[in-house]
């Protein structure tokens, strides 16, 4: 079972950024990105927003770096770990611009990249960027579909839907994998149906354990009766988790404890199907936090 982590400081939402997160700078951030991949962590991930309203700042704060320069930035500091959007919002762009920035990421990085997206959930800043909020479901539908052709091997990628139409505009740098793998998040019904029928990859969205044997049921049974084949990647997020005895209060929700007893815990989740889990770490500064993630790649992850 691979592991991954969404990054600290790029995204500080009160639901999960620690309150060192705050003052932290980009050394901080490259840290913690090249110890993770010190550590074998399958990816880092970064969040998109490009605005957020008054009414939500308190609670998710401003604080997003743009995904696709964030990952950039990471890719040149790190060797192994790749890197995935988690989620981008591709309803906010024209696709062709999507596949243009993350062709571009893709190539810099060796092939490296993860496209993970989304529908997107603040209305507001569709409203501000003239796009669709009320139908973005049906947008990510055909995004993807067209991201599929523009993100391909063609240099003159071609799509015609109702939304988006192209075709002899050629794009390069083309991504260096010739298949980029493209998760889709979210766990509504629709999410579900869209991950199982479009996606090469599942990225739920706070579902606790014991709602994750069903929702994983029925990806599966959606795949079958499309007759969907090829490589499917079903993914969680475990709760937080503090390796070892912590000396704070890192909640009551945070697993923890010795190698062996966190590892037994997260096994739980391959036994319902998952391929890979991300994880988060409580933590009172980088200096713990990098240290969380060395003592699990080193202590946890191969007992996984």
């Amino acid at each position: 079972m691979a592991y991954g982590i969404q990054l600290p400081v790029q995204s500080q939402s009160t639901l999960y950024a620690e309150p060192w997160e705050a003052a932290a700078e980009p050394e901080d951030l490259l840290a913690v990105a090249r110890a993770a991949d010190r550590a074998g962590f399958a990816y880092l991930a970064s969040c998109d927003h490009v605005a957020i309203p008054r009414r939500l700042a308190s609670a998710m704060s401003t604080v997003w770096y743009d995904p696709v320069a964030t990952l950039a930035f990471l890719a040149a500091a790190t060797e192994r770990t790749r890197l995935l959007s988690h989620v981008a919002v591709v309803g906010l762009r024209h696709p062709l611009l999507t596949a243009k920035q993350y062709a571009t990421l893709d190539h810099l990085s060796g092939g490296r990249l993860i496209l993970g997206v989304g529908a997107g959930h603040v209305r507001e800043e569709f409203e501000a960027l003239g796009a669709d909020f009320e139908r973005r479901g049906a947008v990510l539908d055909e995004s993807i579909d067209a991201l599929r052709a523009a993100l391909g091997p063609d240099e003159f990628p071609e799509h015609h839907g109702k939304l988006y139409d192209f075709e002899g505009l050629g794009q390069r740098p083309r991504p260096a994998q010739d298949r980029v793998p493209l998760w889709v998040g979210g766990s509504s019904p629709a999410a579900l149906r869209r991950a199982a029928l479009k996606g090469d990859g599942w990225l739920p969205q706070g579902d606790p354990r014991d709602r994750l044997p069903a929702q994983i049921a029925r990806i599966r049974e959606l795949r079958e009766r499309a007759g969907a084949s090829g490589p499917f990647t079903v993914g969680a997020i475990a709760e937080p988790l503090y390796v070892g005895a912590p000396r704070w209060d890192v909640g009551r929700r945070t697993l923890t404890g010795g190698p062996q007893e966190l590892a037994e815990s997260l096994r739980a989740y391959r036994a319902m199907g998952v391929d890979q889990i991300q994880v988060r770490f409580r933590s009172r500064d980088r200096t713990e936090l990098t240290d969380q993630i060395a003592a699990f790649g080193a202590e946890v992850a191969p007992q996984l």
